[in-house]
């Protein structure tokens, strides 16, 4: 064998990345119309060769390794196996529409085009007038209802307010400071008995420390004159001890009642725009309609309004004394016509001064701003329907 002389074509070793293309020629399934001999005639060749592509079965592949590799025709698979995966995907994915409803070369896509809402599209939907008047009076009437623990704490806010005064002027009278002025003011009539200003001031001092202190009946009853007598008798210690349950009770009552008004007005400064002022103000109406009325019963009958009072809060004959016994002596009758005028003049005091204090004014209900708010939006809307008119002239 010469240089010259052909070389034997080696086998196609050619390793395709289909694993399940055969390596071989014969390995390959015959083609419909070819036969297997390897000497067959060109004319089967080109038979083979010009029958169609879609006459070949399914699965089957009509490529020819015999001699030199034929080129692929136009419109075959290519030979690897990624190739031919891409190419289905791109045959059977097709491209997502622009929009929906339309087809990627912008058509429609035969049916009828459908697009789905938008999110928001439900709001837009507006409600029948029915419905929406039905609304409305509802929103209005719940707005004009007013909630029901607002209204009692400020009806309970005005029941203490005249209580808690009174109490306070029963402790301001019940102290030494008006004992003094009393005994030291000119007109106070004396003692005819023997006692001075001094003794009076002393044992007077007792007698009203013992109505607010926690002693027993002892603190009194163990008093005794310069010559050795007992000062106060047993029957002025127990009815001092009746007062002294009186004066405690009203005293405690007082303090809780105080309590429970702090904690109405915390409430209502939260919940109630106004609600203390209210509460105030009924409870200073109450408290002089009150005061004006028992001033009445006592400027008419001093006597009998002294006597049905003590009537109320003690027995029958525990209360009643002669002119020489203690209590008479240090605590006449002028005292308690005194002490009654100073208890109501201080309740009256304080009651009129919270009176105009929580006076219902425009500005305390809020009827000022709301008023200036209403001019406002009235000169905007006058100066955008005549915009060459002044806003000063407008608010004029």
């Amino acid at each position: 064998m010469s240089d010259k002389s052909p070389k034997p074509q080696e086998p196609d070793t050619d390793v395709h990345d289909d694993p399940d293309e055969p390596a071989f020629e014969w390995m390959k399934p015959a083609s419909s119309g070819a036969t297997s001999a390897a000497g067959n005639s060109a004319p089967a060749d080109a038979a083979t060769k010009a029958q169609p592509a879609s006459s070949a079965p399914t699965g089957s592949q009509p490529e020819s390794r015999t001699g030199s590799q034929p080129a692929a025709p136009t419109g075959t698979q290519p030979e690897s196996r990624a190739g031919r995966k891409a190419a289905e995907a791109a045959e059977t994915e097709p491209e997502p529409p622009l929009f929906a409803g339309s087809s990627p070369a912008g058509k429609p896509t035969g049916g009828a085009s459908h697009s789905e809402p938008l999110p928001t599209s439900a709001l837009q939907v507006r409600p029948p007038e029915e419905e929406v008047a039905r609304r409305n009076a509802e929103r209005e009437q719940a707005a004009k209802v007013k909630p029901l623990a607002p209204r009692i704490f400020q009806v309970l806010l005005a029941i203490f307010f005249p209580i808690i005064l009174l109490v306070l002027a029963v402790r301001a009278v019940a102290s030494p400071l008006f004992l003094w002025i009393e005994y030291n003011r000119p007109g106070f009539p004396g003692d005819g008995y023997g006692f001075s200003t001094e003794d009076r001031m002393t044992y007077g001092s007792y007698a009203v420390d013992y109505l607010s202190n926690w002693a027993g009946p002892r603190y009194l009853g163990g008093l005794v004159h310069e010559d050795g007598n007992q000062l106060f008798k047993d029957s002025e210690v127990s009815h001092m001890a009746d007062v002294k349950l009186v004066i405690l009770s009203s005293f405690g009552a007082g303090l809780l009642l105080i309590i429970l008004s702090f904690i109405a007005i915390m409430y209502l400064r939260k919940k109630s725009d106004g609600g203390v002022r209210r509460g105030l103000f009924a409870g200073s109406i109450v408290t002089l309609v009150i005061i004006i009325g028992l001033a009445v019963l006592a400027v008419l009958s001093w006597q009998q309004f002294f006597t049905e009072f003590h009537r109320i809060f003690f027995a029958s004959g525990t209360w009643t004394f002669s002119l020489e016994d203690t209590l008479i002596r240090l605590f006449p009758g002028q005292f308690w016509v005194d002490a009654g005028i100073v208890i109501g003049a201080l309740v009256f005091l304080a009651a009129t001064v919270t009176f105009i204090l929580t006076w219902p004014t425009r500005r305390r209900r809020g009827l000022g701003a709301k008023s200036a708010d209403a001019n406002e939006a009235a000169d905007v809307e006058a100066e955008a329907a005549d915009p060459t008119k002044d806003s000063a002239t407008t608010k004029r």
